[in-house]
């Protein structure tokens, strides 16, 4: 649906003046829905979350932290790893939009610029070649010169990726944790006291005493460059 809508976007933006009220009202509410799917696929909230669902995971916490906590910490991380775009989307488009100086094609144009760039820059080389493959598009000279519609999809790939590698060195420990439990608890013989039990209170303590939220929150935001 991005990808669809990202070409026509601009001629949409560029008749809003010739339309009533009323249908620019429509317009805008429409548009608004996809800011949740711009969000999780233009942005590096995707990565954040799927690293904290598995550090949950591995924790063997169930439902806690809950999803809308753990969703309210990755947009948080979000809003302060793209704050450099956001910046510059504010001082070079939603600025000179509002002041009339540009129209809003030209401003929905710097603004795609601006993530299209944060893509690039997080995208691996052999997902945007596949995916401009599979569109039958190219040969590019530049990074720069891929289309959206390939650099969208070579994004998201890539960034689970990337997730699924940091997700399982912040695994390893914890199941190494569980491992060196249920062999002690074997050795004793203690059969009927499940491992679970005994390890998350390990897994808890040694989590808290190297500051993990720190270490992880932090390594997420150096992993994008910051």
């Amino acid at each position: 649906m991005m990808i669809l809508a990202a070409p026509i976007a601009p001629t949409v933006a560029a008749s809003l003046p010739t339309l009533s009220s009323s249908i620019q009202i429509l317009l805008l509410m429409s548009a608004l829905t996809l800011l949740p799917a711009a969000l999780l696929m233009m942005t590096c909230f995707t990565r954040i979350i799927v690293v904290l669902a598995i550090l949950r995971q591995a924790l063997g916490l169930g439902q806690s932290p809950p999803n809308q906590l753990l969703v309210g910490m990755a947009l948080l991380m979000t809003v302060f790893i793209m704050r450099p775009g956001l910046d510059t989307i504010y001082a070079t488009a939603y600025q000179p939009m509002v002041a009339g100086q540009i129209g809003a094609d030209v401003a929905l144009g710097r603004t795609g610029d601006v993530l299209k760039g944060f893509m690039l820059s997080q995208t691996r080389e052999a997902d945007l070649r596949k995916f401009a493959e599979i569109a039958h598009a190219g040969p590019f000279e530049t990074r720069a010169e891929v289309p959206l519609p390939v650099v969208l999809p070579a994004f998201v790939s890539s960034e689970l990726k990337t997730a699924m590698q940091i997700g399982f060195v912040v695994y390893l420990p914890f199941l190494v944790i569980d491992l060196i439990v249920s062999s002690v608890l074997m050795s004793l013989g203690m059969m009927m006291v499940s491992p679970a039990t005994v390890s998350l209170p390990v897994k808890l303590a040694l989590f808290v005493t190297v500051d993990g939220w720190s270490l992880v929150l932090g390594s997420l935001a150096r992993s994008f460059g910051g």
